[in-house]
């Protein structure tokens, strides 16, 4: 019974040590009490505490105050949701602003040295390369005849559902819609996850989605680094989904490059990969497999992420707000010139004739996509490290070091920014006289902004689209249950917390 009570004695009191250690180094040699610098909300611990909810936690605290800080181990961590400070950060002194050591270190795992990951010429690199290949009208024709193809076994899938009267999860069915077309688009590969004929594809869309999750849990927990070393807990579970996501990603490069080098020149490189692939040549020992796999990832994330999560909070917002969803169907009956929707109409022939000019014309449903980025982005919190001390232009000073992240999320959702209705679904914010009118994209940062500005913007707006019209020419969709709260689980991106419940009702029966 001694012994007992001296180990949970000597365990309690190395306990209060640790904790102790961890206080004081969250709050010395912070300036907490200056106020050149930003107010402080709290520590990484209220991060842990509201995990959760951490984008509404966020959403709450930017009300009160546009610019306020988080104390961390090292440095402080400056969250902000002042359109100045963001500009200056992302343009007007991108210089001094990285992705730092602290980001760098929780997200190598998985990213590696991506382009999401990466400064100075590796990014150059990978921006260059992909910025030319983004602007060249070949994978622009390819890529618009992937989403085509796609999206019309996407309807197909959904028509069965709708017959037979089945609840389905409409974001599961997306994000597989959308890994078949961005492996397609970006490497030249038939994954086939939608008709479910590939239980290796599904498998690695579930690691990678596990990976994302549990990578970004290590920005709210202290002893991520102790478990990784030990192998326990959620770094075991990561281990062993990298252990999946890698084991693919290197079986689908050794496959791509055999097939390049049967090929050759004999047939035109559409894929993203394939092109990579051929500047590697030049420089294998920099490009090598691993770099090629982390570049892989990236386009993989943003390609699959940016138009599955979105569309997926696009429907559940037309299904609580009906009449929207009808002012969209009533556009897709205008320029599609389809008013009578006709039992007859074959959906390969419909998706095939949404053309470059079909989706220039659908003005309301380009404003409806945006306005639901604008409240659920798919990258809801985003930021910097700045390299040397810096004043904001909000007159808040900062600490080399320190984390400079704007909420974007949180950002559609303040008052001060879009008006007293910023938190309503309403796509005419967007619309002057029925035309589409952009704003900042400091105001609005869904695609990030300035020299790392999304390359793949129009990309992911063009699948958007074509899934979008297609989807809601053939169907009316409603929740399966109205009462069920819909919301988010903490990753870098924002999908919807266990999926999406719909029912699909042909508009043709």
């Amino acid at each position: 019974m001694n012994i007992l009570l001296t180990i949970f004695t000597f365990t309690a009191f190395s306990v209060l040590i640790l904790f102790s250690f961890l206080i004081f180094k969250i709050y010395s040699g912070k300036s907490i009490k200056d106020p050149s610098y930003p107010p402080v909300s709290g520590t990484v611990f209220h991060m842990l505490f509201y995990f959760d909810k951490l984008y509404d936690y966020q959403t709450e605290s930017a009300k009160t105050q546009q610019t306020f800080r988080l104390l961390s181990l090292e440095n402080s961590q400056i969250y902000t949701t002042d359109i100045r400070n963001i500009e200056h950060v992302l343009k007007l002194n991108f210089g001094n602003y990285s992705k730092g050591e602290y980001n760098q270190e929780i997200m190598t795992d998985l990213f590696g040295d991506g382009i999401f990951n990466v400064d100075g010429e590796k990014w150059r690199q990978q921006r260059k390369l992909a910025s030319f290949e983004f602007s060249t009208r070949v994978l622009r024709d390819f890529s618009c005849d992937v989403f085509r193809k796609n999206t019309a076994k996407l309807v197909k899938a959904v028509s069965e559902f709708a017959i037979t009267g089945r609840i389905f999860n409409m974001q599961d069915v997306l994000l597989k819609c959308a890994l078949d077309s961005i492996f397609k688009v970006g490497f030249g590969v038939d994954l086939n996850c939608l008709d479910g004929s590939s239980k290796e594809g599904t498998e690695f869309m579930k690691a990678f989605d596990e990976a994302n999750a549990l990578v970004c849990w290590r920005y709210v927990d202290p002893f991520w680094k102790l478990k990784r070393f030990l192998n326990i807990g959620s770094e075991a579970s990561l281990k062993n989904n990298l252990k999946v996501i890698d084991e693919f990603v290197n079986k689908l490069i050794i496959t791509k490059r055999n097939i390049l080098t049967l090929q050759q020149d004999s047939i035109p490189k559409e894929d993203i990969l394939s092109r990579f692939l051929a500047a590697s040549q030049e420089d294998p020992e920099t490009m090598n497999d691993k770099y090629l796999r982390d570049i892989i990832l990236s386009f993989m994330i943003a390609g699959k992420d940016t138009s599955a999560n979105t569309l997926s909070w696009f429907i559940y917002m037309l299904c609580k707000n009906p009449v929207i969803q009808e002012k969209v169907v009533q556009e897709v009956k205008d320029v599609s010139g389809n008013n009578e929707l006709e039992e007859t109409t074959n959906i390969d022939d419909f998706v095939s004739n949404i053309t470059e000019e079909t989706l220039e014309k659908m003005q309301y449903l380009h404003a409806a996509l945006t306005e639901t980025l604008r409240l659920y982005p798919v990258v809801p919190v985003d930021g910097r490290c700045a390299e040397m001390d810096d004043v904001l232009p909000d007159g808040f000073r900062l600490k080399k070091g320190d984390g400079v992240y704007y909420m974007a999320y949180a950002m559609g959702r303040m008052p001060y920014i879009w008006g007293e209705d910023a938190e309503e679904f309403r796509p005419e914010r967007w619309l002057e006289t029925g035309v589409f009118q952009p704003e900042s994209p400091f105001k609005f940062i869904s695609f990030h902004a300035g020299p790392r500005i999304c390359l793949g913007k129009d990309f992911a707006y063009r699948q958007m689209k074509i899934a979008a019209i297609a989807l809601l020419r053939f169907f009316r969709f409603k929740l399966a249950d109205d009462t069920k709260i819909v919301t988010y689980k903490t990753m870098f991106t924002l999908h919807i917390d266990g999926g999406l419940d719909i029912c699909a009702i042909s508009r043709n029966s």
